[in-house]
């Protein structure tokens, strides 16, 4: 429905979107990810008609934007700070943008309940926004965003200004109204973890272009870049050499590593520079006398407790830091034995 075709910009002078393209689906939830300064909420005022590009189009169903005037795209931005109005009852706040657009009364009031109602905060709109928490204005926020029924929903940043937990709790209401509405949406935030649990597609920007674009599963499952690994938490990189490709092995500051693959042809060649990624998940314990693929050896700096596991840091002979899970607790100080599994060894491209 939405197509963004090769958008340019710069900021002072300096590039901030080079090139970036990507579309939206019907009802699909995408999820643009990236690290403060990456272009994410520049992109999104570009798409709403609050800036225009130095090149590219913004299409909706194959309609160029390019002189549509803002109100006339229909579509809904929400700010990370809300922008509510504090002197306004949620009831006129969300009544808002309603106004603007000269409906009459009653159906006003229709949408205003209906908005309401489907955040839950319908016994609210009488209330005054300074009255009600974080969590409660961000809803608030969100229902003057979908009272106007949008054709797209932009989300910038939503929890951005909430705690943890709350950040958790509201992530999964949002993925469920988002999914209940049907509205296409394009939801910004520099959060992993968020981005996981909201969205059916993510797309990483990096240096103003898009990185990756895919389901969440299979990013995580397969960054194209050390730099998608390590902005996804997935910090155990390792300059390696392509030994041999059947069976994959590598060499590298551990030693030489086997790396499980699907038997497709591999783009890597025999002496090839690459990056070999370790997962986390990947080690587990052995006897120092055991035979076992892909042994590391070291020394337990830290562990600590993280729900699903434990967590350690490994410091090798040679001094390298890598970070590991496992189901049980080690003592630091003590010397340990891991055995990596193949499959939990990825080979990426080689870092600049």
């Amino acid at each position: 429905m939405l197509e963004v075709r090769n958008i340019w910009k710069s900021y002072e002078g300096q590039p901030l979107l080079c090139g970036v393209s990507f579309r939206v689906q019907a009802g699909e939830t995408v999820c643009l990810l990236g690290p403060s300064g990456s272009g994410k909420s520049t992109l999104l005022r570009i798409i709403a008609g609050l800036e225009a590009p130095e090149q590219g189009q913004v299409l909706w169903e194959g309609k160029d934007l390019a002189g549509v005037a803002v109100h006339q795209r229909r579509f809904g931005l929400m700010f990370q700070d809300y922008a509510l109005f504090p002197h306004r009852t949620v009831a006129e706040n969300v009544a808002f943008g309603l106004r603007m657009q000269g409906l009459p009364r009653t159906e006003i009031a229709r949408r205003v309940a209906e908005a309401l109602a489907r955040v839950n905060l319908h016994d609210f709109a009488h209330r005054r926004v300074t009255d009600l928490s974080g969590g409660e204005q961000q809803r608030v926020a969100l229902a003057r965003a979908l009272a106007p029924r949008p054709r797209l929903l932009m989300l910038d940043e939503p929890l951005g200004a909430l705690d943890r937990a709350l950040r958790e709790q509201l992530s999964e209401f949002l993925r469920r109204l988002l999914h209940e509405s049907g509205i296409p949406t394009i939801y910004v935030t520099h959060d992993q973890e968020e981005a996981f649990a909201i969205a059916d597609r993510l797309i990483l920007l990096h240096e103003g272009q898009v990185v990756q674009d895919g389901p969440p599963d299979a990013v995580y499952a397969r960054p194209a870049t050390p730099w998608v690994a390590r902005f996804l938490g997935l910090t155990n990189l390792l300059p390696a050499r392509v030994q041999s490709v059947s069976p994959l092995r590598l060499e590298t500051p551990l030693g030489i590593l086997e790396a499980a693959h699907d038997g497709t042809a591999l783009p890597w060649q025999i002496g090839q520079r690459v990056t070999a990624l370790l997962r986390p998940a990947a080690a587990r314990t052995v006897a120092p006398d055991t035979a076992a693929p892909n042994r590391i050896e070291g020394l337990v700096e830290d562990v600590t407790f993280r729900g699903e596991g434990y967590r350690l840091v490994l410091r090798t002979s040679t001094g390298l830091r890598l970070g590991f899970t496992l189901s049980h607790a080690v003592q630091p100080g003590t010397s340990l034995t891991l055995s990596l599994d193949p499959a939990g060894i990825l080979v990426l491209e080689s870092e600049p």
